[in-house]
């Protein structure tokens, strides 16, 4: 937005952007990868670092967005659809294929799954890791673009709290916290469920306090099935090998 503000270019906004995206995703990966430390310890650091930058640049005023053609990536349509959909469904189809019919994503299933496994079996594991995040900094890139032409402003503090709906979405669609199990088949379900839900409770009038305890609910219980379904899993596997024994 500050770009498209001081430029008035959408290619030299969009640019910076995405970029932006891919350094905090390669940030991250090189740090967990390169440096050996807890992935959710960086991600954490490194969201309140990059909050703190955005108020800073912003000085916690927003930043509005008066180009309309930048506006059509967050509210136009091309025939009856929504562009923001067009997009969505873009990005889960190429991820779709990505993981399921690529040797990068059965990689990224396999270290997710096992990472020591993966490392003996000849799979770059920092690698592979290192592109997940930069992957995901790059789809976050993409979300904040669409969220900012949407509003039609840059707000430093549109994201907070959006963590929780991700991780939501994720759990309920059936990625295992174990790793090494999921898609993102899944995860659309997942935000699905979330948005019906929202507008549920909204149609209700239920308190937006009592929302998020809602959330936080539904993932004590999509962990709490996941344990389940890995242990029993654990269970019949073992089972099956004592009585081939």
């Amino acid at each position: 937005a500050g770009l498209l503000r001081d430029t008035n270019s959408i290619v030299v906004a969009l640019l910076g952007a995405l970029l932006t995206g891919l350094a905090m995703g390669l940030f991250n990966g090189a740090l967990i990868t390169k440096g050996r430390l807890p992935d959710f310890i960086v991600t954490l650091a490194t969201m309140a670092i990059a909050r703190g930058l955005t108020l800073q640049y912003t000085q916690g005023h927003p930043i509005v967005v008066t180009n309309k053609a930048f506006k059509f990536f967050g509210g136009g349509f091309i025939g009856p659809v929504p562009v923001p959909i067009i997009i969505m469904a873009a990005i889960y189809v190429i991820f779709h294929v990505l993981l399921r019919q690529t040797k990068f994503g059965r990689y990224t299933y396999a270290v997710g799954g096992n990472s020591d496994a993966s490392r003996l079996s000849g799979i770059n594991v920092n690698y592979i890791k290192l592109m997940v995040y930069v992957l995901s900094g790059f789809l976050t890139a993409v979300t904040a673009v669409i969220l900012t032409a949407r509003l039609g402003s840059a707000e430093p503090t549109a994201g907070v709290g959006l963590e929780l709906d991700a991780i939501a979405a994720v759990i309920l669609g059936g990625t295992s916290l174990a790793g090494g199990q999921g898609g993102v088949v899944g995860t659309l379900i997942g935000a699905l469920i979330l948005g019906v839900m929202d507008n549920t409770l909204n149609l209700l009038n239920v308190s937006p306090f009592w929302q998020e305890v809602a959330k936080g609910s539904i993932i004590l219980a999509a962990v709490l099935a996941d344990n389940k379904l890995n242990a029993l899993q654990l269970f019949g596997a073992k089972k099956k090998e004592v009585e081939s024994a």
